[in-house]
């Protein structure tokens, strides 16, 4: 088993236990879209537990100094992404910015709060990634104010194809601490569900929009 491998199924195992990820196949969770699923994710969790809050932290700048190397600022996806982002962006001694679903409609009207100059290159933070349109909402408005992106890390990515299709017509490239395959890999591997559950786990991944309908 190679690092990378190891370190998607510990955030996994972490994202389990602490129960920001449940699964029930049998009684199915209503998304805010209106989609039913076997899975529910609340990643904001995380951030109530030291242990698993730190692991993600160090796992986001690894990722960064790997990937992207030396942003000139961290940006986070209101509300998900903005509380792990500023830690990131503590970590790593730069600016943070939150990027909100859309332009207030007082005061100052900003999308964008905080301080990001013309030009200046940054990573985007986010908690979890489904369809990808919000995040990519956000990415957008960035550009929008000549920033320059240079990618996306998330901790949880289910790994639908409107999202792969999308951050590749967007040419931007999203890094994921985990994703839906290891996280169902290691709900097997430690019984978390039973291995009977898998084909409904899967056939819901192909076509979650018309799954239990």
């Amino acid at each position: 088993m190679n690092s990378e491998l190891d370190s998607k199924l510990q955030m996994s195992e972490f994202l389990l236990q602490i129960k920001a990820i449940k699964l029930n196949v049998e009684k199915p969770f209503t998304w805010a879209s209106g989609w039913k699923s076997p899975i529910y994710c609340d990643n904001r969790k995380t951030l109530s537990y030291p242990k698993v809050r730190n692991y993600i932290r160090e796992q986001f700048v690894k990722a960064i100094h790997l990937e992207f190397g030396s942003p000139n600022v961290i940006a986070g996806v209101a509300t998900g992404g903005i509380a792990i982002g500023a830690l990131v962006a503590q970590e790593l001694g730069l600016p943070f910015v939150y990027v909100r679903t859309s332009k207030k409609d007082h005061g100052l009207t900003n999308q964008i709060e905080g301080v990001i100059e013309s030009g200046q290159s940054v990573v985007v933070i986010e908690d979890l990634v489904s369809t990808g349109m919000s995040s990519l909402n956000a990415i957008e408005a960035l550009k929008a104010e000549d920033s320059k992106v240079m990618g996306m890390v998330c901790i949880f990515n289910y790994g639908f194809s409107e999202a792969k299709d999308a951050f590749k017509k967007s040419k931007v490239k999203l890094i994921s601490l985990t994703n839906y395959d290891c996280l169902i890999q290691q709900a097997v591997n430690n019984n978390y569900i039973h291995e009977d559950d898998l084909i409904t786990l899967k056939k819901w991944r192909e076509n979650p929009a018309n799954w239990g309908k």
